[in-house]
């Protein structure tokens, strides 16, 4: 073992190890098996561990996985972070039957634990595998909650992994999100069953490798598990061209492969795939929202204080209005600085109109209103007194503005200096308001 650890100290290139598992509902005999092969990792000198779905066991009922789950705090994660620390080596536990609350199902989450034994990133499951036929009958959505938010890549010592779970595999626009957020690696720990294994598995997990140009990590779940359930197996890593560089064979245990971030650039280089989509013609839009505290705002030469700032996209950004025509009038604009619509590109449009959107409904159900006016003066000719791009959200209700709805034009028309300004107290309140709703 130790001859092991001084040839990989001479490689530069970072060693992982991918898990194949038999778990059960026995949690202590799947931790002390997880122990075996991290000690064995380490002992290969591997800077990472990938584990599959249900990490933490795999129920005989309905009923009895959702006795056997457990929050994040409880004993097994306390387990899994233990082991992270006494080892000194990084954790993807792929599946975790997470209980938030005894209100809600539990989530289905990835969880990265670093060497220290933090907890570095929680991802829930997005899409939720359900298959009843004659043959096989699995229903996540009986026993599990889906997730309902996207997280970027993660950076870990062997490079960026974007993390998904299983079903994950078959959505590739979630793959490509992780991609152009700049991921090395996707990890796709799975408990994939027999029919669709022998079916879909490698296609699938070869095919996410090619179209993102990243290696692909698939944990497994392996063999017999209860009387009516057994998982595929064949955890393997596949290279940034599509090539299975290393897989485990039909029984539990691990196999290993470099990380080589030189090869994933060679790759990209040789064809690139982020640079030859057509963006002018299509584009897929991701609804993220970030955090807002400490970071500034540009609006066109401006600055808008983050106190000011109580959303945040991928690519725009919501904000109090200075001057308000009524109470709940806020603007949202692109990050980028452009002065008309014409100039956004088609993903800065899809980002920008989602974002008004998802503003808008948090507006409206705040004043209680039902109704508003969303407008844009798209140039200096339509009454645009600021050189980039911003949309007015206004909450409207009867008679605001008179008998004459369409009064509520003319007062926007008119020089903002006109209306009363907010104080900087007044406007860090307002937002307060507003993130407290949309980052509850």
């Amino acid at each position: 073992m130790q001859t092991q650890r001084v040839i990989r100290q001479v490689l530069s290139n970072p060693l992982i190890a991918v898990c194949q598992l038999t778990n059960t509902h026995d949690k202590n005999r799947n931790i002390e098996k997880a122990h075996e092969l991290i000690s064995k990792a380490k002992d290969h000198g591997c800077k990472m561990i990938f584990f599959p779905e249900c990490a933490d066991f795999i129920g005989r009922s309905k009923d009895e996985a959702l006795k056997l789950a457990e929050p994040i705090n409880g004993e097994t994660m306390k387990t899994f972070r233990q082991l992270a620390e006494n080892y000194k080596m990084w954790i993807s536990v792929g599946g975790f039957h997470n209980k938030k609350s005894e209100d809600i199902l539990p989530a289905n989450t990835h969880v990265i634990i670093d060497d220290n034994g933090q907890i570095i990133v929680q991802y829930d499951k997005l899409h939720q595998f359900n298959i009843d036929t004659p043959k096989v009958r699995l229903l996540e959505r009986e026993f599990s909650s889906a997730g309902s938010q996207l997280h970027p890549p993660v950076e870990t010592p062997v490079g960026k992994i974007g993390l998904n779970i299983c079903y994950d595999v078959r959505f590739p626009e979630l793959s490509y999100f992780h991609r152009q957020a700049g991921a090395d690696i996707l990890a796709f720990p799975a408990a994939f069953t027999v029919p669709t294994g022998m079916a879909h598995w490698e296609v699938l997990l070869r095919a996410r490798a090619i179209e993102t140009q990243c290696y692909v990590v698939a944990s497994a779940q392996y063999g017999k598990h209860t009387d009516t359930r057994s998982s595929y197996g064949h955890a393997m890593i596949v290279d940034p061209y599509g090539k299975v560089v290393a897989q485990c064979s039909d029984r539990e245990g691990l196999c290993y492969a470099e990380i080589d971030l030189n090869y994933i650039k060679e790759v990209r280089q040789g064809l690139n795939m982020i640079g030859d989509r057509r963006g002018d013609l299509y584009t897929t839009y991701y609804k993220q929202k970030f955090p807002t505290e400490g970071a500034d705002a540009t609006f066109a030469d401006k600055t808008i204080p983050a106190s000011s700032v109580f959303y945040r996209s991928r690519l725009s950004f919501a904000f109090v209005n200075l001057h308000p025509l009524v109470p709940g009038h806020v603007l949202v604009s692109p990050n980028r600085v452009v002065q008309s619509i014409k100039d956004l590109t088609p993903a800065e449009n899809a980002d920008l109109f989602n974002t008004v959107q998802v503003v808008s409904n948090v507006v409206l159900e705040h004043y209680k209103a039902e109704s508003s006016n969303i407008a844009i003066q798209n140039g200096p000719d339509a009454g645009q007194t600021v050189p980039h791009v911003h949309v007015h959200i206004i909450p409207r209700k009867h008679k605001d503005f008179g008998d004459d709805t369409d009064n509520m034009y003319k007062e926007l028309a008119e020089h903002e200096t006109k209306r009363p300004q907010q104080t900087p107290e007044q406007m860090a309140e307002e937002a307060a308001i507003y993130r407290k709703l949309l980052y509850p």
